[in-house]
């Protein structure tokens, strides 16, 4: 079997779990599917190679998961106009787009770093512990809870790895000891799909299009932080969606999220802590399709936007919960990243290159297919909405993602071609101010999806959606 068909075989496995029709294969006679009132879409048209090198199926499983978000498109759209457009795409755009932070350059040519020297992995008297301190109230918590100043390399190498987790989390900060995939599952063994959807309530028609694009004229309220979440409210932008980013005053984004986060998109600060605030929040999510939320678990509660409370009080609304660990077992009210998720789930070592230190993934993978595959879903909840059913409670999060990933058959290391520079420079697109990034990944029509608006200055924007 080639690549390319294992690539395919994946995506029927994701459309399963957003409960869509299974593609036909390419040339086959369109048959009827009743789940989607009308005839079954063809596969996508894939392009190019492999892209990523990886003992694991990252490439397979980074194409199946924008696929599924294209696909979810044609379904809206298809909801909304009676008609799915064609889908194509090409395998190099979709790892530039796996590793569009990295691939970000300011006016000079450079890049912006994404980790800060604590945020790495250390040697500890048993093992390994991956730290994350690129926020500064995370690094001071670290620091805190090992009762160093400056280093904390003596302080974990002293201790055993789950107990520098176990210091670190109780402080308020981040830090997950390596486990193996075996270990991981017998501590938290997934309890949940790829992609969730609760139905909530009968919820009222979509408005009509307002463009020719699948999500035209909706409102996406986006409530998500870092990589995983923005990248998939910023699909959702370039799918039509009106999108508008509300971040947190007193915990301000660092700077290469900042840009890469809000691209497509408005961005505005709104402290939910104070009476204006929090009544220009709600406001804002009287006026949205879809609110989309990133924060643990449970954080939100106390001001009224618990997926529950926003059903109660807007019935039509799809709301979007990301998480790190999942809504339940006994992490799920742990912060989390990409980079802890992939050493605690048992991936380091899955890609580990000597059997002595675990590895990394060659992007983050976890974080954009999340992305990637929290669109699917709310795509395809606005999709069911639109043909008269009912709004609904949409769950994803990078532990499932990863579960997802080793679930996959192992596959021999091959040289990946993706990430060469003529290949990457074929999807850059200018940004503004001279700046520039990858375009979103997928042609529709034949079409290229394109940023509907240039990063804004973050947290600039007026409290109010685009359009």
């Amino acid at each position: 079997m080639s690549r390319r068909d294992v690539r395919v075989k994946l995506l029927p496995g994701v459309l399963a779990a957003l409960d869509l029709p299974t593609p036909e294969p390419l040339g086959a006679p369109a048959a009827r599917d009743g789940r989607s009132n009308g005839p079954a879409f063809p596969s996508p048209r894939l392009t190019g190679g492999p892209v990523f090198a990886s003992p694991l199926a990252v490439g397979d499983c980074a194409v199946a998961s924008v696929a599924a978000c294209l696909v979810a498109a044609a379904e809206l759209a298809h909801a909304r106009t009676g008609r799915r457009p064609d889908i194509s795409l090409d395998t190099a755009h979709v790892a530039a787009a796996m590793r569009s932070e990295i691939h970000l350059r300011d006016p000079a040519g450079n890049g912006i770093d994404g980790f800060a020297p604590l945020s790495r992995l250390w040697p500890a008297a048993d093992g390994w512990v991956r730290t994350h301190a690129n926020y500064p109230w995370h690094r001071a918590a670290l620091l805190t809870a090992l009762g160093v100043t400056d280093d904390p390399g003596p302080a974990i190498a002293a201790l055993p790895a789950a107990e520098v987790e176990r210091r670190v989390y109780a402080a308020g900060g981040l830090a997950v000891a390596a486990r193996t995939p075996r270990q991981w599952r017998a501590a938290c063994p997934p309890d949940s799909p790829l992609i969730s959807f609760t139905p909530t309530a009968h919820a009222p028609a979509l408005p009509a299009p307002t463009g020719p694009l699948p999500a035209s004229g909706l409102r996406i309220l986006d409530l998500t932080r870092v990589i995983a979440g923005p990248a998939g409210t910023r699909m959702l932008a370039a799918l039509g969606a009106d999108v508008l980013r509300v971040d947190d005053p007193n915990r301000p984004e660092l700077p290469l999220h900042a840009l890469d986060g809000v691209i497509g998109k408005a961005s505005t600060e709104i402290d939910a802590a104070t009476a204006e605030g929090l009544r220009t929040l709600h406001r804002l999510i009287g006026e949205a399709d879809v609110v989309v939320t990133g924060y643990r678990p449970g954080a939100l509660r106390r001001f009224g936007l618990a997926p529950d409370q926003i059903a109660e009080r807007r019935p039509g609304t799809v709301v979007a919960t990301l998480s790190a660990w999942g809504t339940t077992g006994p992490w799920a009210d742990r912060r989390g990243f990409d980079s802890l998720v992939q050493i605690a789930t048992g991936i380091g070592w899955a890609v580990s290159p000597d059997g002595v230190r675990p590895g990394a993934l060659p992007c983050q993978l976890l974080d954009h297919a999340t992305g990637y595959l929290l669109a699917a879903g709310i795509l395809t909840a606005l999709a069911r909405r639109a043909r008269g059913g009912s709004a609904g409670h949409v769950v994803v999060s990078l532990t499932r993602t990863a579960t997802w990933l080793l679930d996959q058959p192992r596959t021999t290391p091959f040289p990946g071609t993706g990430d060469a520079h003529p290949i990457i420079d074929g999807y850059r697109v200018p940004l503004g101010d001279g700046w520039s990034g990858i375009s979103p990944p997928g042609l529709l029509d034949g079409h290229r999806l394109s940023w509907p608006h240039l990063p804004p200055r973050y947290g600039h924007s007026p409290a109010a959606f685009p359009s």
